[in-house]
């Protein structure tokens, strides 16, 4: 299979391919990922034609940047994102698990949005990675769902000062785009309601089982010349196994409702394995400007991408 369409991220000479590479899983996310592993997933991946590869601090606290930036040493061509929001320092004491990442790096971490946060989380990653700039920059969990009580803070730090530092890093050539990454269409809005954004990642929320993106959110997007990347494509599991005993919906067990949804759409698909339904429908959707595919097994890389290619790449936008 080879990936050769490309889609341009907003209104800036950033482009991605069609399908990406989502790298939490290469960060140790619910097992650990040997070197092998990853190194054979990355590799499948690149010679599926993949250039666009995403990455975060936050997945297995530097892992996955450190392991991504080693694959990509030396190579060409590729585009590359990480995300800011979350700034990690040496670990006061060990850690075996943090945030489902088995044996993460020995980072503790903290949340900041500022300006000088997102600045010292920027330039954590250039080392991490071993790179000079990066492509696409995202704001990461900006959001009552991960902050809670704490959001209004964390929105005010980011309007207040984090934004203009994006926009100055941008002017200075050091990332190409900037947008957020985030897994709820609110803070889409609420964000652009006072800023413009080049792109949203966005996780879990424009899928075949959860299309609750498509009310606001992608209109807004079209209309301000936003684009969007989408991940958690298979809502972080269910949509992959489908509706059997011990199915995952947003990183939880998944509810009697989300799987009786799953049941219905796996009718509705009929001989068609749900998660092949599952890509094909982001896919198709008119708004992706790419779909991640995450993991650390090369072997599922290798079948979503030949579920894929049985209905060729997306049209042309």
């Amino acid at each position: 299979m080879s990936i050769i369409r490309r889609s341009r991220i907003g209104k800036t000479d950033v482009t991605v391919t069609d399908i990406s590479f989502g790298g939490a899983s290469i960060g140790n996310l619910y097992h650990e990922a040997s070197e092998v592993a990853v190194r054979e997933v990355l590799e499948v991946g690149w010679r599926a034609g993949i250039r666009y590869f995403d990455t975060a601090p936050h997945y297995g606290r530097g892992l996955s940047e450190q392991r991504l930036g080693r694959f990509l040493k030396g190579r060409n061509g590729f585009t590359l994102s990480t995300k800011v929001g979350r700034v990690l320092s040496p670990a006061r004491a060990p850690i075996a698990e943090a945030d489902h990442y088995v044996n993460p790096l020995q980072n503790d971490v903290r949340y900041d949005y500022s300006g000088d946060g997102i600045e010292q989380s920027f330039e954590q990653s250039l080392e991490r990675l071993d790179v000079g700039r990066i492509d696409i920059l995202f704001v990461h969990d900006l959001g009552g769902v991960t902050h809670g009580p704490d959001h209004a803070a964390h929105l005010e730090a980011f309007l207040g000062s984090g934004y203009e530092r994006l926009v100055r890093l941008k002017k200075e050539g050091r990332i190409g785009a900037f947008g957020l990454g985030v897994n709820e269409c609110e803070i889409c809005l609420q964000v652009m309601d006072h800023v413009p954004l080049d792109v949203i990642l966005l996780a879990g929320r424009l899928t075949l089982l959860d299309r609750s993106a498509e009310a606001e959110l992608v209109p807004r997007c079209r209309e301000a010349g936003t684009s969007l990347v989408l991940g958690g494509i298979f809502n972080s599991g269910i949509l992959a196994t489908g509706p059997v005993a011990g199915a995952t919906y947003d990183y939880g067990p998944a509810p009697r409702e989300v799987l009786d949804r799953a049941a219905a759409l796996q009718a509705e698909a009929g001989e068609v394995p749900l998660a092949t339904a599952a890509l094909r429908f982001v896919q198709r959707h008119p708004a992706a400007a790419s779909v991640l595919l995450g993991t650390a097994d090369a072997d599922m890389l290798r079948r979503n991408l030949a579920a894929l290619s049985t209905e060729g790449m997306m049209p042309q936008r």
